[in-house]
């Protein structure tokens, strides 16, 4: 997979994760949320990849 993929993928993922926590992200600059809010969405996104590296590891 190529570097800019996984960028993608990352983002992807992220946007997911900030959408299912209630956290509203824009394209970019995103400074204006709380510590709160990015932990949720961080907390959210090492969730989901624990889960899918679980899921391709059976």
């Amino acid at each position: 997979m190529s570097n800019k993929q996984s960028k993608a993928n990352l983002e992807s993922l992220k946007k997911q994760a900030a959408n299912e926590v209630g956290v509203n992200l824009g394209n970019g600059y995103n400074g204006d949320i709380t510590a709160r809010q990015a932990g949720s969405v961080g907390g959210m996104m090492v969730k989901k990849m624990v889960e899918s590296y679980e899921k391709g590891a059976k």
